[in-house]
């Protein structure tokens, strides 16, 4: 009996020894989770690696870009002393190859005639506006003032679009003694103007967004221009205000021939909530534009009566540079990374937002119709350096493909391809120690692409901002699907089937994510190559 009750005091000694440790164990697991979220600045965590932010205060729409002399010249609207909206100037930053950029003095300030908001800029080779002195090429910078002092009184008017000019390679700019160059007809919202050379009718265009649809002017001089006609009545999406417009011809792929591309972006109204940029395709004779009539067929058979440029929540405004040289040929756009519904709020307090990836576009015809392309500019492809690359992968349940050991996933290229993907769904996921979740991919049963961020980490800050799965519907009628992925510590954009359907969404992980997975949504599927590329900045 002695030893039967020294055996059991053992036991039960060992067994409080062990629920002990346990709870020991898992405290200090907890307290180590702490330190390391805790251990993250909020610079650390959450500023881009190489997607544009301002070093300090708010930042949205991309304005006035161009390039000269060897520099991508991206302007911004910018609220300096604040990390919320505010008194509107254009920020400025400069790029040799629109990845790495460098911050510039703000360009253009606010003044007794209102707030600096969203326009364009161009070279003005020929001096057409008379602004050049000794032999210098003037950039003409094209904006929307905005009357805060009128608006707080209730007026209707507004907004007039006004000209400043830079003859020292758009650093600081000078305003035009004759402002406003266009006033307000009337119209509440009137605004960012949007400047192109029309090299097929020799004459300078802009369109203007005007409420539910856009205004079409022409000017031989930037100074006096002209309403020639407007486009929108009845057309395309209208559950919000037009914005930002954006208007050039484009070759189709393959072909000698040409179509014209309007860019217009729509708050709120987006195909998954919030703000989103729909486009036209069609016909311009010089002063009216007109869709094509399979593109409006296409429209019409849409949930939204709205194509558009990308799927994702966090893709708004973007607009193309100008002044492109024909040695490069390529339109080059870049849009602004997050969404009105939550872009205020954003758990980032010394600056907020970034702006996308610079994109390049393509227009291809796709049965009789027309659709845009969007992919990475290749100048990301320079900052490739460790490579992690796999083929023919079978994914069977939950399939861990990488992690951080290997390669840091936060500045990160993926190029995959998926054969046979008619009879497959998938999802790849990102994870990390906190338990935060961003999985992404496609639904073979609905023949859907989706970002899910519902489980990505900070998420509290807004409850719009993951009160849904984004989805996309797949276009290509391809069985193989190539993708690009492109991660840089607080977002994604997907380029899938070439860019044929693109989505961007932005996320605040608790931690950096660490591993990524793939998981069968259907049964197994075997994923044909993959390569990730570390992206280095250092």
């Amino acid at each position: 009996m002695k030893n039967l009750k020294s055996i059991i005091l053992i036991l039960i000694t060992m067994v409080t020894s062990f629920l002990i440790g346990c709870k020991d164990k898992n405290q200090n697991d907890q307290n180590e989770a702490q330190v390391a979220v805790k251990s993250y600045s909020e610079e650390d965590l959450y500023r881009p690696n190489f997607h544009f932010t301002p070093k300090k205060g708010w930042m949205n729409d991309p304005n006035g870009m161009f390039y000269k002399d060897g520099y991508f010249h991206l302007y911004f609207q910018h609220y300096p002393d604040g990390n919320t909206w505010g008194p509107m100037h254009w920020g400025h930053a400069i790029s040799t190859d629109m990845v790495t950029w460098k911050e510039m003095p703000i360009a253009i300030y606010p003044d007794e005639k209102g707030y600096i908001f969203s326009g364009s800029a161009i070279v003005d080779v020929n001096n057409n506006s008379g602004f050049s002195k000794d032999g210098i090429e003037p950039i003409i910078a094209m904006f929307t003032y905005h009357d805060m002092d009128a608006e707080k009184s209730g007026k209707l008017v507004t907004q007039t679009q006004a000209i400043a000019y830079s003859l020292d390679e758009g650093q600081t700019f000078t305003k035009y003694e004759g402002n406003p160059v266009i006033k307000n007809p009337g119209i509440k919202d009137f605004r960012d103007p949007k400047m192109v050379w029309d090299s097929i009718h020799e004459k300078w265009l802009m369109v203007l967004a005007a409420g539910q649809k856009i205004m079409f002017y022409s000017s031989s001089n930037l100074k006096d221009w002209k309403l020639e006609s407007d486009f929108g009545d009845g057309i395309g999406g209208h559950g919000g205000v037009w914005e930002c417009p954006d208007f050039f011809p484009m070759v189709v792929q393959g072909t000698d021939e040409i179509k014209w591309v309007l860019l217009v972006s729509i708050n709120p109204g987006g195909p998954n909530s919030g703000s989103a940029t729909q486009y036209f395709v069609g016909d311009f004779d010089g002063k009216q534009f007109k869709i094509d009539p399979s593109f409006e067929d296409d429209l019409n058979s849409t949930e939204h009566k709205s194509i558009w440029i990308d799927y994702g929540r966090d893709n708004y405004a973007g607009v193309t540079w100008a002044n492109i040289p024909d040695s490069n040929g390529r339109k080059l756009f870049m849009g602004w990374m997050s969404n009105w519904e939550y872009a205020n709020v954003v758990p980032t307090e010394t600056w907020r937002s970034a702006m996308t990836v610079a994109r390049q576009i393509e227009l291809q015809k796709v049965n009789s119709s027309y659709r845009l392309l969007f992919q990475p500019v290749k100048e990301l492809t320079n900052y490739r350096s460790t490579k992690f690359k796999k083929e023919s992968i079978a994914i069977n349940g939950d399939t861990k493909i990488i992690d951080s050991k290997a390669i840091d996933l936060a500045s990160t290229e993926i190029n995959f391809k998926i054969s046979d993907l008619k009879n497959s769904g998938f999802a790849f996921k990102l994870t990390n120690k906190q338990g935060d979740t961003l999985a992404f991919g496609y639904n073979h049963s609905d023949k859907n692409f989706f970002v899910d961020r519902r489980k990505s980490g900070k998420t509290e800050f807004s409850e719009k901002f993951a009160d849904r799965v984004s989805i996309a519907k797949r276009t290509s009628l391809n069985a193989d699907l190539h993708g690009t992925i492109i991660l840089d510590k607080t977002s994604i954009e997907l380029f899938f089937d070439n860019g044929e359907t693109v989505m961007t969404e932005i996320f605040f992980p608790n931690t950096p994510y660490d591993k990524l997975s793939v998981e069968s949504k259907d049964k197994e599927f075997i994923i044909a190559n993959i390569e990730v590329n570390k992206l280095n900045f250092n």
